[in-house]
């Protein structure tokens, strides 16, 4: 029986004209071998017959919330949480189906295990059956989270009082990716965990906010990969920043002097990870990566060169962690001084 005073879970769902998958968002929750909770629906002033679908259902656990206006999913998303009762935030969207015992394997999992403040699952994607995998530990996740977003947001259940004690909200600002940003905030202030089991089936179709705004996601998502990496690190410059941001949005380097600015943000960033927020190694395998990436794009993948294109990688070499090849070098020597460049074909 549901405490709706103090139910264990809230199950906070926003919705907006999904007429065409409501109904078995819904019934995937109401069908939870776990049921102690309450299930607040969040309508952002739908136009089609969303409303109607969620009104035929006679099931006390369910609260709609009607907006008259239609402010926005985040809006939507900060509301249910100034509203909620649960010890626990179950997040669900209405066009995804989660799983009968998610919510039961969730709750099972962060009552044994106190440190963990946001748990999230694998999915599979609805009409391929495919899996996508996800890492599993905090350490694993914080890494990950440097390259995507690796917790998929209508699959997590995170703990109400962390949020309430530190005021996080999601920022309306980084709408679409406001989940990204939110477990920016949050990674620092405990442990995130993935089960390792497709819990949520995800559905992919062309009214997704975020496949209609894919543009602005991906200028998010690189903003708050960089928040993450340099969060902690006093002393970045501008220039650090914005040549890093380049970096993160998989921009090429065309002026030598960004990968000396790249070169000294780097080293400002490993040394303010002396209480290790990131595991020291991995985080030298990160930046190698990032330096291979870069070393090859300015270097190899050029379509001019110069004899000035030697002697700038002879000049940072030993400052490299990431080496080119005997061959490579070779190569880069005849070509920056024979001038070479490749013909384009007209």
């Amino acid at each position: 029986m549901v405490d709706f005073k103090f139910p264990k879970i809230t199950v906070l769902m926003p919705v907006y004209n999904c007429e065409l998958y409501i109904k078995e968002a819904v019934d995937s929750i109401l069908s939870q071998t776990f049921d102690d909770f309450e299930f607040l629906i969040i309508d952002d002033a739908s136009t089609d017959k969303t409303v109607g679908i969620i009104k035929t259902y006679n099931d006390s656990r369910i609260k709609l919330i009607e907006k008259i206006v239609n402010t926005g999913y985040t809006n939507s998303l900060n509301y249910g949480l100034t509203i909620a009762h649960g010890e626990y935030i179950a997040r669900m969207d209405g066009d995804d189906i989660s799983l009968p015992t998610r919510f039961e394997k969730q709750v099972n999992f962060l009552d044994a295990n106190t440190e963990v403040v946001v748990c999230g699952t694998l999915y599979s994607i609805i009409g391929s059956g495919k899996v996508v995998k996800y890492p599993e530990a905090h350490e694993q996740i914080k890494l990950g989270m440097l390259k995507e977003n690796c917790i998929v947001h209508p699959s997590v259940m995170m703990r109400k009082q962390l949020l309430d004690e530190f005021s996080i909200i999601y920022d309306i600002t980084k709408e679409p990716a406001e989940d990204y940003d939110m477990w920016v905030q949050l990674i620092s202030l405990g442990k995130f965990y993935n089960i390792q089991e497709a819990l949520l089936n995800y559905r992919f179709h062309e009214f997704q906010v975020s496949v209609k705004r894919t543009d602005q996601q991906k200028k998010v998502a690189i903003d708050t990969r960089l928040k993450l990496l340099i969060g902690r690190c006093d002393g970045i410059k501008l220039e650090e920043e914005e040549v890093l941001r380049k970096i993160l949005a998989n921009e090429l380097l065309y002026d030598f002097n960004e990968i000396e600015i790249f070169n000294k943000a780097k080293q400002k960033i490993i040394k303010s990870n002396a209480l290790f927020f990131f595991e020291p190694n991995e985080l030298h395998k990160y930046f190698f990566q990032l330096e291979k990436k870069i070393v090859k794009n300015y270097f190899l993948s050029r379509k001019k060169f110069t004899h000035r294109v030697y002697l700038d990688y002879f000049k940072i070499k030993e400052n490299l962690a990431y080496k080119i090849s005997v061959k490579d070098e070779i190569k880069l020597l005849v070509k920056s001084f024979i001038y070479w460049k490749i013909k384009e074909i007209s």
